[in-house]
C-alpha cells in the first residue's frame, strides 16, 4: 500500500508553504500560479482545483502565516518574563524556517498585491505581535523582572529587532547555543537597572 492520501486541506497548507518558499527565494513578484505549479510538480490545472485564482492563493498564504504566528504565543499562565523569552525563541525559529513570512510582513509591495481581506488579516497579525510584546514587557516591568526606566513601547523595538536578527541569522532556525547567546544579550538589555545607594531610579516617560 502507498502512503495515505492527503486531504484537500493538508494539500492547501503544503501549497501555501511552497508559496512562502518562492517568496523567500525569489520575491513576491515571482509568486504566480504557474510558478507555484512548477515548484511543486503539478500542472496548473491540478493547482486550480485547490486555488481557482491567484487571489485565493494569496489569501491562503496569509492564513498560513497567521496560523504559524499564532502558534508561537506561549501559554498565558506563565510569568511574563518567561512568556517573553519563549515567544522570542518560538517566533524566531518559526520565521527562520519560513523566511517568506518576513517578505510578506515587511513588503509594502505584497500588501498592495493582496485582496483587501488578506491585507486586513496580515495587518491584524502584525498588530497582535506588537501588542503582545508591549503588554508582556509592561507586565514584567510591574513584576520587577524588566527594567522600568524605559517605556515598554521602546523596549518592544529591541525585542522585535532581536526576533528579526535571530530569524535572519546564518543557519536559522536558531539552535540552542545561538538562541542562548542572544537571550543572554537581550536579558542584559532588559535587566532591571540597579540604583546607587540613596539614588532613585528614573521612571519611564509616558509614550
Amino acid at each position: 500500500m502507498g502512503p495515505p492520501r492527503r486531504s484537500s486541506e493538508q494539500r492547501r497548507v503544503e501549497l501555501a508553504e511552497a508559496a512562502l518558499d518562492i517568496i523567500a527565494k525569489r520575491g513576491i513578484a515571482a509568486l504566480t500560479t504557474r510558478a507555484l505549479a512548477e515548484h511543486v510538480g503539478l500542472t496548473t490545472g491540478a493547482l486550480f482545483r485547490h486555488f481557482p485564482s491567484l487571489d485565493e492563493l494569496l489569501i491562503a498564504v496569509v492564513a498560513r502565516v497567521d496560523t504559524v504566528l499564532e502558534q508561537t504565543y506561549p501559554p498565558p499562565e506563565l510569568p511574563a518574563a518567561e512568556r517573553l523569552w519563549r515567544f522570542v525563541e518560538a517566533r524566531s525559529a518559526a520565521v527562520g524556517m519560513r523566511r517568506g513570512i518576513l517578505g510578506l510582513v515587511l513588503s509594502e509591495q505584497f500588501r498592495l498585491a493582496l485582496p483587501p481581506s488578506g491585507s486586513r488579516r496580515l495587518a491584524a497579525a502584525v498588530r497582535r505581535t506588537r501588542e503582545f510584546i508591549s503588554e508582556t514587557l509592561a507586565e514584567a516591568q510591574r513584576a520587577g523582572d524588566v527594567r522600568d526606566d524605559t517605556p515598554a513601547e521602546a523596549l518592544t523595538e529591541i525585542v522585535v529587532g532581536t526576533v528579526l536578527a535571530l530569524a535572519l541569522a546564518p543557519g536559522a532556525p536558531v539552535g540552542p547555543a545561538a538562541s542562548g547567546a542572544v537571550r543572554d544579550a537581550l536579558e542584559r538589555l532588559l535587566r532591571p537597572q540597579e540604583a546607587a545607594p540613596g539614588e532613585r531610579r528614573p521612571r519611564p516617560r509616558s509614550a
